[in-house]
């Protein structure tokens, strides 16, 4: 089945965030803006004649920062998009941007309006301003309610925030004050994620010299706890083991992934399932817009194995709060989830980490915590 959703990546930055290793760039030259630009363009323009989809239903901008593009280059993106997709978009089309509330005015949100984006993800992280000096983001707590006011006064009205906990630093206390001034905002939706310290960041090399004072594992996991619960509390429901959403705003795009579907991948290191077969396009910017002058951008390319399928069923869907359809599985792969896994789920059911509820499988809610040790138990069965 052809892909029904589509990630496009936007990679520019006003500065790179202190934990940050996704594939971000920070300029002050336009000129690159508009070559990187033109690229994803002709990359669309490839990979929608080789792979026409049948019909579209969710559109998610990533980055970077896609709210880097002033608004003469958002409108030149999305007529892109427009011109290459129009025909195809579903008319209950969920059509996201990931937003910085530092680069977020009323001119650029008009122009989004008014090519169908109707979800906006704010990077908020904390509202405590000098945490948010202290990992790196250039806005602060005033910039998140101001950009939340100037969207919902321009008709948005889907609009997520993205909190972040385990920082450096972060008390209980500072994070619960978060929660209270996060909830005082019109919002449908948030993700929350704990802090990872990754190599080729900031924060790896202060981490190595001792110098980052981390919460402890055990406050890091009361934090989550009360996320969990605050969360439900306040009217957000929790579909997935960072995201929780008002009932019928749950992130369809991402609910793609977790349900190891299809999807189109465009831009600068953005990755792909089509057909099968994952890829994974060029990172740097130049490498990126050289290959895509002569073809698709992509650097690595390979079908995924039955195995790998349905071992990236179970680790995916174990995320979701409600787990793996065990029919659905069995129709996908013609074997049912216990004559594949059953040695596994068996164990982490008598550890009481998995249970099967109205048709699936998930975790338990003291599993949530330690999803990642469960899912783990997923790979490598066959070897």
């Amino acid at each position: 089945m052809t892909p029904q959703s589509v990630y496009i990546h936007i990679p520019f930055c006003t500065n790179k965030c202190f934990y940050c290793d996704f594939n971000s760039f920070v300029t002050n030259n336009p000129q690159l803006v508009w070559d990187y630009l033109e690229a994803l363009k002709k990359e669309m323009q490839l990979t929608f004649a080789q792979t026409p989809p049948e019909r579209i239903k969710t559109i998610f901008v990533g980055g970077g920062t896609p709210t880097f593009l002033d608004a003469e280059q958002m409108r030149f993106f999305l007529q892109s998009v427009q011109e290459n997709l129009g025909q195809y978009l579903e008319s209950d089309l969920e059509f996201t941007m990931e937003a910085n509330p530092g680069t977020t005015d009323r001119e650029k949100l008009k122009v989004m309006r008014s090519f169908g984006v109707n979800r906006l993800s704010f990077g908020a992280q904390s509202f405590d301003d000098e945490l948010l000096k202290r990992i790196g983001r250039i806005h602060d707590s005033a910039a998140i309610g101001k950009s939340i006011e100037n969207a919902r006064l321009e008709g948005f009205e889907n609009l997520s925030i993205d909190l972040m906990f385990g920082l450096p630093d972060q008390t209980m206390d500072k994070f619960a004050d978060s929660l209270d001034r996060a909830f005082e905002l019109p919002t449908t939706h948030f993700s929350a994620y704990s802090l990872k310290v990754e190599e080729n960041t900031l924060f790896h090399t202060l981490y190595q010299k001792d110098q980052l004072p981390l919460p402890t594992e055990e406050t890091e996991l009361a934090m989550y706890l009360l996320l969990i619960e605050r969360m439900e509390t306040q009217g957000y429901r929790m579909y997935e083991i960072s995201n929780f959403a008002k009932p019928g705003f749950e992130s369809r795009h991402n609910q793609t992934y977790w349900r190891n579907e299809a999807y189109y991948g465009l831009g600068a290191g953005a990755h792909g399932y089509v057909n099968g077969q994952r890829h994974v396009n060029a990172g740097p910017l130049a490498m990126y817009m050289q290959m895509a002058k002569d073809g698709l951008p992509r650097v690595e390319h390979f079908a995924v194995t039955r195995v790998e399928q349905m071992e990236e069923q179970m680790i995916l869907g174990l995320r979701l709060r409600r787990g793996v359809d065990i029919a659905q599985f069995e129709r996908r792969f013609g074997e049912s989830m216990t004559q594949k896994f059953g040695a596994v789920i068996e164990a982490e059911k008598a550890k009481g980490m998995l249970e099967e509820s109205e048709g699936y499988l998930r975790l338990t809610q003291q599993a949530l915590p330690l999803g990642n040790e469960v899912f783990a138990k997923f790979l490598g069965i066959d070897k």
